[in-house]
């Protein structure tokens, strides 16, 4: 399978610590969240990653050049942000002609099982998947109410009285046909203006591992106290340029 791993944000609730170091290039316990990210595409059986940049990109694909991932990278740049709906449409070539593909927001630390969440999606074949965890202030995410029978029946972005606390985790399995329900126009939010279109089409993945938005200064530093590390056996990157990293329109 490929994954998009959404990383252009600017980090602004993380600043000052994103004023020089892209968000996803910050450590937890001493590990760039980035690594960590394609350490786990690689053991739960992810082999292509697409990752959009924009703020420090530079960076980011300086980065990549060092190192060797352990998965095949394609790195496409956003010179105005594109919104995480937009990056799927301006790159659709890529995944339309696959059974499904993963969408994963690179802010968020897990250490979850992504090949179950992948077999859960092919046996029950909705238009997507979306992994959901229990989160104390919902009115801060994404929230879904799932029926008994495991369908996501509504889906609000940040609603201001949440009627419940399953959030979405920012990873999604979804068939090629949600393209078709991006609107045309940018820039377009998956949350927003993408997931409450497929409500009675989605398939709720209730997770209990660990799940956790880095993406404000108070949760950056809860990861680094309670951050237990991924239990899969994906090796690290090594100081190395590798051939898999496709920079710019350019093998590098």
């Amino acid at each position: 399978m490929k994954a998009f791993l959404l990383a252009a944000g600017c980090g602004t609730r993380l600043r000052p610590l994103t004023d020089v170091t892209p968000k996803c290039l910050l450590p937890v316990r001493g590990k760039p969240l980035l690594e960590t990210w394609l350490d786990l595409c690689a053991c739960s059986g992810i082999e292509e990653v697409v990752i959009n940049l924009h703020s420090h990109a530079d960076s980011i694909e300086e980065y990549l050049r060092q190192h060797q991932p352990p998965v095949k990278v394609h790195v496409v740049r956003e010179d105005t942000l594109l919104g995480s709906a937009g990056t799927l449409l301006a790159n659709r070539a890529l995944v339309e002609s696959d059974p499904a593909f993963w969408v994963l927001y690179s802010d968020v630390l897990t250490n979850t099982n992504l090949g179950r969440m992948a077999e859960f999606h092919a046996r029950h074949n909705p238009l997507a998947t979306l992994g959901l965890y229990r989160v104390p202030d919902p009115s801060r995410c994404g929230v879904a109410i799932a029926d008994q029978s495991g369908v996501i029946v509504d889906f609000e972005e940040k609603p201001k009285l949440p009627r419940s606390d399953w959030a979405f985790t920012g990873l999604m399995v979804a068939s090629p046909r949600v393209l078709d329900f991006i609107p045309q126009r940018l820039p377009v939010d998956i949350g927003f203006d993408v997931l409450p279109s497929l409500v009675g089409s989605m398939m709720a993945y209730f997770i209990e591992d660990y799940v956790l938005d880095i993406g404000t200064l108070p949760n950056y530093q809860e990861a680094q106290r309670s951050w237990p590390g991924l239990e899969c056996g994906a090796s690290p990157l090594q100081q190395l340029a590798g051939p898999g990293v496709h920079l710019a329109g350019e093998n590098v």
